[in-house]
């Protein structure tokens, strides 16, 4: 349980900065996103939770 608490602030963190720091660069990405079809949306989205899930796993094995 501690390491979902510690991924999710994690993500928290760079997603609170992104939008902190660069709000417009945050708008012309969400309009490129609007212009894919939503399978890829799907497959990038797919890609995502599949790669957090390796970094996850990988943490734990060296023992975070």
């Amino acid at each position: 349980m501690g390491m979902i608490l510690l991924a999710l602030g994690l993500v928290l963190i760079v997603e609170g900065l992104a939008y902190a720091l660069a709000p417009s660069l945050i708008e012309r990405m969400l309009e490129a996103l609007r212009t894919l079809p939503e399978q890829a949306r799907r497959l990038a989205g797919l890609l995502c939770v599949v790669s957090g899930l390796v970094l996850l796993w990988g943490a734990y094995q060296v023992g975070f």
